[in-house]
C-alpha cells in the first residue's frame, strides 16, 4: 500500500510540470539562465556557421557534436521567461510576455529547424547541412527581430 501511494505521488509530481516561477528563486536567475542557454547555443551555431561559410574545414564528427549541443540547448531557455523577468539587463522585448502564443510558436519553429539541421548533420551531406543551417538562421533572426532588443 505504501509503495502504491508513493508511486502515485511520484507519478503526480512528474506529470505536473513545474511553473517557470517555481524553477527560479529570483527573476535575475531566470534571466541568467536563458542568457547562458542562448550564449552556448550561439557559440555552437557559430562553429557550424564557420563550416557552412567555408571558413573552417568540414569535419562530420565536429559538426554533428556542435549540432547536438544546439539541439539540446534549443529546448532549454523557454521556461526562463516568467512574468517579472523583464529586467534591465535582459534583452527581451515586452512582446515576449504580451504575445506568448506567437513567442512559443517562434520557439517551436526554431526547434523544428534545428531538428532538420540535426538530421542533415547526421547524414554527412554538407549541402543539406548548408540548407538546413539557413533555416535555423532565418528562424533565429525572426525571433530576434520580434522579441530581442539589440
Amino acid at each position: 500500500m505504501k509503495f502504491a501511494l508513493a508511486s502515485i505521488a511520484l507519478t503526480t509530481l512528474i506529470a505536473v510540470p513545474f511553473s517557470a516561477q517555481a524553477q527560479f528563486a529570483k527573476p535575475e536567475d531566470a534571466v541568467k539562465y536563458r542568457q547562458s542557454a542562448f550564449s552556448l547555443m550561439g557559440t555552437h551555431t557559430g562553429r557550424v556557421g564557420a563550416v557552412v561559410k567555408g571558413e573552417k574545414p568540414y569535419d562530420k564528427a565536429a559538426v554533428e557534436a556542435d549540432v547536438a549541443v544546439i539541439e539540446m540547448m534549443s529546448r532549454l531557455p523557454w521556461t526562463a521567461f516568467p512574468q517579472g523577468s523583464d529586467l534591465p539587463n535582459s534583452k527581451a522585448k515586452p512582446e515576449v510576455w504580451k504575445e506568448q502564443d506567437k513567442f512559443k510558436a517562434a520557439a517551436e519553429k526554431m526547434q523544428g529547424e534545428v531538428s532538420k539541421l540535426s538530421a542533415a548533420a547526421k547524414s554527412g551531406d554538407l549541402n543539406a547541412i548548408k540548407t538546413a543551417f539557413g533555416g535555423v538562421g532565418q528562424s533565429c533572426k525572426a525571433c530576434h527581430d520580434n522579441y530581442r532588443n539589440k
